[in-house]
């Protein structure tokens, strides 16, 4: 029961910092839109970052066969790309008796994110499970990693058409699948903890795919020369950040 209990505690501090998009409340609309693409930056310098750097590494880790892995990442890749295709599909059916405008990569954004949070679940329970020192630096070392990722997020739901109190509930929501997570290895052991080694290619795709296919052209919509190097800057800034994550993790 104590185990329980402090890993749905650790869980719940990592799932409130989605929240962190509420001290964008008191910036006015107007600068919100200067820096939208600014935010997109940073999230797909986040998000390459957390692929190429977190979940590639832990994949081929624990593949015995990479094309076994290689397969799975193609698989999350390409599952992305038809789920954006159908996206496209109902946005194109719906808009003319619908005034949503949310652009398809705003729910793309939520479920990657859902799938990334249900990782870090299963990760802090599993590491509570084998003991509560272990189970306390996952959870620090999750948290700072999350850090970026909800900024990052939290400006993508923006610039995809979401009001801010819409992407603060949508980011909170699509954070609570970490409970999902932890949930299944408190209740299931090592049949849960062998679901992440699936997870992780599959996740490391629909990130690829959600910052190659989807972010990128969002930033090449940016003419401006300034703008564009503060775009690059922080998406460089992401990239540099996760990979300082990577080296705290694999130190520990």
């Amino acid at each position: 029961m104590n185990t329980w209990l402090i890993t749905f505690l650790s869980v719940t501090i990592v799932s409130l910092v989605s929240l962190i998009g509420v001290f964008f409340l008191a910036i006015k609309k107007e600068k919100l839109q200067k820096i939208q693409l600014i935010l997109v930056g940073f999230a797909t310098g986040g998000l390459l970052g957390g692929a190429f750097f977190h979940l590639l590494p832990e994949t081929y880790e624990s593949f015995s066969e990479i094309h076994v892995a290689s397969v799975w990442l193609i698989s999350g890749f390409l599952l992305f790309f038809m789920l954006e295709r159908f996206l496209h599909w109902h946005h194109n059916h719906t808009s003319g008796i619908s005034d949503n405008h949310i652009k398809p990569l705003g729910p793309i954004n939520i479920i990657a994110d859902f799938l990334h949070n249900i990782l870090d679940g299963l990760l802090i329970g599993a590491a509570y499970v084998y003991s509560p020192q272990i189970g306390l630096a996952t959870t620090i070392t999750v948290l700072m990693h999350e850090l970026p990722q909800e900024i990052g997020d939290f400006g993508v739901l923006i610039h995809s058409g979401y009001s801010i109190k819409k992407a603060l509930l949508f980011n909170f929501i699509s954070a609570c699948s970490a409970f999902i997570g932890a949930a299944l290895v408190l209740f299931f052991g090592d049949t849960a903890g062998d679901l992440t080694v699936w997870i992780l290619p599959f996740a490391a795709g629909g990130f690829i795919y959600l910052a190659s296919a989807d972010l990128i052209p969002e930033l090449h919509t940016e003419k401006k020369i300034l703008r564009s190097i503060y775009q690059f800057t922080a998406l460089l800034t992401g990239v540099i950040l996760m990979f300082i994550l990577s080296l705290h993790v694999h130190e520990h």
